[in-house]
């Protein structure tokens, strides 16, 4: 099975920005053991602009563009240091590829980064995406790492995408603020319901927002690709995620078209 996870900020460092050793920690030897069962392993990591922040012993999070793609590059060495010294305990070399949305829209582009892709799983690689925060704008702006892996995952024909955030899934009232909210185990369907679910008092969960999440599933969907949101507080979950386990929220897509 081709899996791309999606990691957010929250299940990698502390709002301090400094690293969650022990979330990282668990999810790198996860994954290491769902490749070492044979699935092929993307990940989509965001997290640079937080380390960055921590790593610079910034106050919080810049308000300037300038200062916000500084703390991201400086946040992407971390990232990378971090990600390598840990699947290497492991055995499993990874590589790194940073996006931009313009390489989504030009077919030159989008083919050099497919062409990419399927050489390094093919060579046993564990390729880790982010935005390249560096350089684009308004990517820092939306914070959308959700759409992101969405259209990874599409590009690779992947088999399933798994979002790893703050929350639980998709509820049927904030339940932050609604202890009678309840979860939404699966989803067959983007309907208007579950958009305004989203997009109003459901949203602000997790770092990107639900809305993005719910976004990002429309995408998947629409090319064939079950995605699931779960809490990246528990990486063990992968395990019954990956075996068809209720965890979280499904999203399952009927047959799909090719990218």
């Amino acid at each position: 099975m081709r899996i791309v996870v999606k990691v957010g900020t929250s299940t990698l460092a502390y709002p301090t920005g400094c690293l969650n050793i022990r979330h990282v920690e668990l999810l790198v030897k996860t994954l290491s053991d769902l490749k070492n069962a044979g699935n092929e392993i993307v990940l989509v990591s965001s997290g640079a602009i937080g380390m960055g922040i921590g790593r610079l012993s910034l106050k919080g999070r810049p308000e300037d563009m300038p200062t916000k793609q500084a703390a991201a590059s400086v946040g992407q060495c971390e990232l990378m240091y971090t990600y390598d010294k840990l699947f290497s305990e492991y055995n499993h070399t990874v590589g790194q590829i940073l996006l931009t949305g313009a390489d989504f829209s030009h077919d030159d582009r989008k083919e050099n980064f497919q062409n990419t892709m399927y050489r390094l799983i093919e060579l046993g690689v564990i390729p880790i995406v982010n935005e390249n925060d560096t350089i684009a704008t308004e990517e820092i702006s939306v914070g959308d790492n959700d759409t992101l892996a969405a259209l990874a995952a599409c590009s690779v024909k992947a088999d399933l995408l798994i979002l790893l955030s703050d929350i639980d899934g998709l509820y049927t009232k904030d339940p932050h603020k609604n202890p009678d909210a309840k979860l939404i185990p699966l989803v067959a369907e983007i309907s208007p319901e579950i958009v305004e679910l989203a997009d109003g008092e459901g949203s602000g969960l997790g770092t990107g927002g639900m809305a993005t999440k719910v976004n990002a599933a429309r995408i998947a969907m629409e090319h064939g690709v079950d995605m699931v949101i779960a809490n990246g507080a528990r990486p063990q979950a992968l395990y019954d995620i990956v075996k068809g386990k209720q965890v979280g929220t499904r999203f399952q897509s009927g047959k799909g078209t090719a990218v």
